[in-house]
């Protein structure tokens, strides 16, 4: 039998008394390039330069910078609090200190 742990709190997950849930996140590099007439672009040229683009990262060893792809598994509790919270930001709550 597999053995999961939750990777929020590092719980195990037994299969047989809760769910266990995973998360997939993929981060890749948005390509924003400049619009223009559809008559007066190079395709061929495009794919061209964009190929070239590729070589030069893959050169770099930079693969991570353009597509990175994790998952995690959780238990039910910590894929409440993803859910609540998926950045992890910290809040916006005030500290709250003793009237001594």
């Amino acid at each position: 039998m597999i053995h999961f742990t939750c990777d929020g709190c590092q719980r195990p997950i037994n299969l047989e008394d809760e769910l266990r849930y995973v998360v997939r996140v993929e981060v890749y590099a948005a390509f924003d390039g400049e619009e223009s007439d559809a008559a007066d672009r190079d395709h061929l040229q495009e794919i061209d330069d964009i190929l070239e683009a590729l070589d030069e990262l893959e050169d770099a060893g930079s693969d991570e910078e353009v597509f990175q792809q994790v998952r995690y598994d959780l238990c039910a509790e910590c894929r409440k609090r993803f859910l609540r919270n998926p950045l992890g930001r910290m809040s916006n709550r005030g500290v709250g200190f003793s009237n001594n």
